[in-house]
This record gives structure tokens, C-alpha cells and sequence, in this order.
């Protein structure tokens, strides 16, 4: 089946998303209404409130989405949704509006995994200009509030996870350390703002799993250290506060950039592709095109609205799957986790079947 146009819904955790793309990869509208007000006061997302504010913004996100285009839900070819992972009360409200709109306008559905839509952002053309993009295979590095992990990319759908973290998530750890800072939520860039003034070498911390020839990856001891930290020399500011920050980004991109590096010379795979919303992490960034351009391994990275949630990506990947013919039904449901380790292989969730 072919498309022209599909609009991406995405509500997998706390940012409501709408988005139309067409076949080559343009976005021709990406509206997204993020929650940063809702659970800033909690430190962290809380679902129930997420749930409540998805249903709030869905109408007004998707109302903006389909004003951008030329005919609005009338010129749209089909609809593409993020069906997991996430939390599901959140995936519910995306979910639920967009076999509503797929069925009153007959139109073909398709179940995106969030995963594999933020491995495949940087195939998106967000100017007139368009942007260099790899060549499969690639090595990419998804780092966000809720998963960190390295995959080997084939092609569309079609991911190899090498390795990921045995605790919390590189964005997880940067929100948990900027916690105990008193930097508040999110915390990811704070710390990046702070750590362009300070001088990580002041407060050493440690680079967990930094032994040779494993691809795993581990945060939580990060945190211990510098929650020990703040015990002995108080919640610093000014500078101390700067230098901290530093400390903290440094030890997480150190961490990042060498295992990414790593799995591009394990695999010998010299591309390397950067997805998340900890890519768009400024130190991050540098860090691994200097290390990169050292080893002869060519760099991709999307825009920073490529790299956090949105609805393009989903959009992108629903075209992948038209292709295929891999439609879903009235009976789609979401699902918390896409693909978990069992043996040193990836378990994934039974395709959803194709519709009548």
C-alpha cells in the first residue's frame, strides 16, 4: 500500500504530539504539547496527571497538525499511532483517537513501536535543504528519560539490541542528579546549560562499567555518588553548583560515547546514529563527533525536535509499514515494554494482525 501523506499521533509518556509527513520524508506540520508544567512539581512524570493532560491537549494538538495542510484530514492517506512502549493510560488516549479517526474515515491504521521511531528520526527532512542520512546498516545510540540502549539497524523495523543499561536511563540519571542539585524537572538540560561554565575535573565520579568488551551500561551508581556528594558538601551554587554539572554530564557522555564507539567497531559498522532526547544533549553532541572523526566513523545526528518525543518520527515509520502491507485493527492495544532481553536475545510483541 502506498501513501502520501500520514498523520503521526504520539502519547506515549508526557508529551501530547501530531504530525503530518509525506513520503519523502518532509514534515509538513509537528505540533507537540509537553506536560514539563504539569509534573515539574513532582520531579518527575506522574502518569495519572499525564493520562489527564493527553486527553486535554489531544484535540487542540491534532486541530494544529491537520491546519497546516492543505485539505486537513481530508488530504491524509492514513494514520500512524505509537502503540508502545510507554505508560499505558497515556498510550490509551492516542490510541483510542486514532482508531476513532481511522474508522470514521476509513482510513488504514498502523502501530508504531516508539522504539524504532526514534531509531529512524534522523530520516526526517524538517527544511528545504535536505539533510545527509546513513546507509543501513548503522550502529545508534538511543538514549532518553526511559530507555538507553545500542541496537544495530538493518532497515526499517529491523533492530539488533548489542546492549543497554542493567538500571536507570541516561536521561533517568541526569533528572535524578539534577534533583538532588535543587535544579527541578527535567533536568537534562540544566545540566547541560550549567556544564558549559563549570570545570568537571573538580568533583571526580565515577564511569561505571567502563571495562573493555562490554556494551552494557549502568547510571544508578552515578547517582549514589553524587547524592553522597551532596551529603558532605551541601547542595553547591554559584560555580560549585556549575562544576557539579559538569562532573555529572561528563561522566554520562564519557559513558555513552565509548560504548557507542565500541559497538560501531565491535559490529564494523563505521555510521553511527544518535536518537533520543539525550542526543539532543549539547556535550553529548561534541563528545562524539570528536571521537568519531578520530576513529573514522561517520556521525549522524538529528535536530533536537527530531531528537525528543514527537509525532513525525511516528508518522515516518508508518510508511514503512504501509509498505509492507502491516495494518492494525479495532482490537489494538498498548503495551508497556517492546523488547526485553531473554538470554542475550530481543523478545518482541506479536504484531498486531491485519485488519479485515
Amino acid at each position: 500500500m502506498t501513501a502520501r501523506l500520514v498523520l503521526g499521533i504520539e502519547s506515549s509518556c508526557d508529551e501530547t504530539a501530531a504530525a503530518v509527513v509525506d513520503a519523502s520524508g518532509l514534515v509538513l506540520s509537528d505540533v507537540i504539547a509537553s506536560q514539563h508544567a504539569v509534573h515539574g512539581p513532582f520531579g518527575g512524570i506522574v502518569p495519572e496527571l499525564a493520562s489527564r493532560a493527553h486527553v486535554e491537549n489531544l484535540v487542540p494538538v491534532l486541530e494544529g497538525a491537520l491546519s497546516a495542510v492543505p485539505g486537513g484530514l481530508g488530504a491524509i492517506d492514513a494514520i500512524a499511532v505509537t502503540a508502545g512502549p510507554g505508560l499505558n493510560g497515556a498510550l490509551l488516549v492516542g490510541l483510542s483517537a486514532a482508531k476513532a479517526m481511522a474508522w470514521a474515515r476509513g482510513l488504514p491504521l498502523v502501530a508504531v513501536d516508539h522504539l524504532d521511531a526514534h531509531l529512524h528520526a534522523i530520516f526526517l527532512q524538517r527544511g528545504p535543504v535536505r539533510e545527509a542520512v546513513p546507509e543501513f546498516p548503522f550502529v545508534a545510540l538511543l538514549a532518553s528519560g526511559g530507555h538507553t540502549a545500542l541496537y544495530r539497524v538493518d532497515g526499517p523495523g529491523r533492530r539488533a539490541l548489542l546492549g543497554q543499561t542493567r538500571d536507570d536511563a541516561a536521561g533517568e540519571a541526569f533528572d535524578k542528579t539534577a534533583k538532588l542539585l535543587g535544579l527541578g524537572y527535567p533536568g537534562g538540560p540544566r545540566i547541560d546549560a550549567l556544564a558549559a561554565t563549570g570545570d568537571a575535573s573538580r568533583v571526580p565520579l565515577p564511569r561505571p562499567m567502563a571495562q573493555k568488551g562490554s556494551l552494557e551500561l549502568s547510571f544508578s551508581g552515578l547517582k549514589t555518588a553524587v547524592a553522597r556528594w551532596v551529603e558532605e558538601h551541601g547542595v553547591p551554587e554559584g560555580a560549585a553548583l556549575a562544576d557539579v554539572a559538569a562532573a555529572v554530564q561528563a561522566a554520562i557522555v564519557e559513558s555513552l560515547v565509548k560504548k557507542s564507539i565500541a559497538a560501531c567497531e565491535q559490529e564494523n559498522v563505521p555510521r553511527l546514529v544518535l536518537a533520543g532526547g539525550v542526543a539532543a544533549n549539547r556535550g553529548l553532541r561534541a563528545r562524539a563527533a570528536e571521537l568519531a572523526a578520530r576513529r573514522r566513523i561517520a556521525l549522524f545526528v538529528p535536530p533536537p525536535r527530531s531528537c525528543t518525543d514527537n509525532a513525525a518520527m511516528i508518522a515516518w515509520c508508518g510508511f514503512a509499514q504501509l509498505a509492507e502491507g502491516r495494518l492494525a485493527g479495532p482490537e489494538l492495544a498498548p503495551y508497556s515494554r517492546s523488547a526485553d532481553v531473554v538470554r542475550g536475545k530481543i523478545r518482541r510483541p506479536r504484531p498486531p494482525r491485519s485488519a479485515p
